[in-house]
């Protein structure tokens, strides 16, 4: 058998229930892969042992008909784990171990997964480039010095580089999608409340989605199927029967309607990430399905609407990082007043107080109404930009990202330039869509690029069925050579 971990999840999956590999040998597989990446940079945590226990009790009494029996994942750093560490990339969580399991992660578990442990990312999951983890940059298995997307990089990397089968990130503004673009790997952001925000590390309550990340959609839809369901824990936790989304895959398009939104054609966008785009018109036209011209004319308002939502999210969320209930707390400061002031000044990283302080005026008194509130009227133009052309077609089809990756620390001293690389994905977590970046081609220096396609509310299983009536006619390869 060629090298286990190179395999695809589903190839693993029935590795295991035709007894070619135990548990335990794939567990140890991932370990050794993960032991010789630490240039990555990909883990916060690592849980090994624990793995290698749960890898022998499912050997010593398997469960076949489990989703994922006996499956070693790794997950982003932003869900909490039960007496594990769990960070969100920040000194302010850097000791903080949660005494309950997020519903995600627990959903996994009871579906025959493990934890391998905890995947780096961008510090509350604020950024696109992995670059404001405190605990240091990822970087992209494809190429040494390039970022691997965020704030999902260290489950972008994890995944493309065969640390993990599988992973699962979470996508505010693109946070799933864009790092799966720039690694040449799947991410699917999922509707938002079809997963549980229970248990994951807060950022902005309104567009936080937790979502797949795998290396082919028959793995996005096992991983979404065994992910999702029902919360009453989540007041926004949509209450639907549970899809089988991996059996219900299928390739047949034909008749479907793709529409193609004149607004994603941006200024300066390089050349090549037209070209993809039209190849990939080409191939669903090629599989029988009709392309539609369509406008969405409130999109050139997602990015200052997201930028003011977000960060107003995030400010009142991470209010409750004061030093005193849990995390870090500052020796500093002869009163509670400066002991508060200076525990977060140490323990967030510039970019968590940029967005605060930008969140913090854009609500305060005398603002509120021409920021906060303006922003809410404009995203349900946003929302029925879609809706509106949802009724004449079946699915989007859009770039991913407007670039492929970038070099660390091109873009740290520019932040409008970063929150520029989300032009294409925000506008999906304003309306509450489900979008999955499909990795669709290379560039000019062999560096992967992504196109995404944007459903209907809960039609995650459409955009999966067009995702693999594309990805057998992509012929996309994904060329890592392990330099690492």
């Amino acid at each position: 058998m060629t090298d286990i971990t190179n395999q695809s999840l589903s190839e693993i999956i029935d590795n295991i229930k035709t007894k070619r590999i135990s548990s335990t040998d794939l567990t140890k597989a991932y370990i050794k892969n993960i032991e010789s990446a630490k240039k990555l940079n990909a883990f916060v945590t690592t849980t090994f042992d624990q793995a290698l226990d749960k890898a022998k009790q499912f050997d010593a009494k398997p469960n076949f008909d489990q989703l994922l029996p006996g499956i070693p994942l790794a997950v982003k750093d932003l869900f909490c784990t039960e007496n594990t560490k769990t960070t969100a990339g920040s000194n302010i969580l850097n000791n903080f171990i949660p005494t309950y399991e997020s519903t995600v992660t627990k959903n996994l578990w009871d579906s025959g997964s493990f934890l391998l442990g905890k995947l780096n990312c961008d510090e509350f999951a604020m950024g696109s480039s992995n670059e404001t983890s405190y605990f240091g940059n990822v970087i992209n298995p494809v190429k040494d010095q390039l970022v691997p997307g965020g704030s999902s990089g260290g489950s972008s990397s994890a995944l493309a580089a065969d640390l993990t089968p599988a992973t699962i990130g979470t996508d505010t503004g693109g946070s799933i999608r864009q790092p799966a673009s720039f690694t040449g790997t799947v991410g699917l952001k999922p509707t938002y409340g079809l997963c549980s925000r229970w248990g994951i590390v807060a950022f902005a309550s309104s567009l936080d989605q937790a979502g797949p990340m795998t290396k082919t959609i028959k793995d996005c839809s096992i991983m979404l199927e065994a992910m999702s369901g029902f919360d009453k824990k989540d007041s926004t936790s949509i209450n639907k029967k549970k899809e089988q989304y991996s059996k219900n895959l299928k390739n047949n398009i034909k008749g479907l309607k793709i529409g193609i939104p004149k607004e994603y054609r941006v200024d300066n966008m390089p050349k090549e990430i037209d070209e993809l785009w039209k190849k990939g018109k080409k191939i669903l036209k090629d599989l029988g399905a009709q392309l539609i011209d369509i406008s969405l004319p409130h999109t050139k308002y997602a990015l200052p609407t997201y930028y003011i939502v977000a960060p107003a999210e995030a400010s009142s969320n991470l209010a409750r990082y004061d030093g005193v209930r849990y995390g870090y707390r500052s020796k500093k400061g002869k009163d509670l007043i400066e002991m508060y002031e200076n525990t977060r000044s140490e323990g967030f990283g510039d970019e968590v107080k940029r967005r605060i302080l930008i969140g913090t005026y854009v609500l305060s008194s005398g603002y509120y109404d021409a920021y906060y509130l303006k922003a809410q009227k404009v995203r349900n133009l946003i929302k029925k930009d879609f809706d509106d052309n949802f009724l004449k077609v079946d699915a989007i089809l859009t770039p991913s990202t407007p670039s492929s990756a970038f070099k660390i620390g091109e873009k740290t001293n520019d932040p409008v330039s970063m929150y520029l690389n989300d032009i294409f994905t925000v506008p999906v977590n304003l309306a509450g869509l489900p979008a999955l970046s499909l990795p669709a081609g290379l560039d000019k220096q062999g560096l992967p690029l992504g196109l995404q396609l944007i459903g209907k509310a809960l039609d995650e299983q459409k955009i999966l069925n067009i995702g693999y009536a594309f990805e057998k006619n992509c012929a996309f390869k994904n060329k890592i050579k392990k330099w690492w």
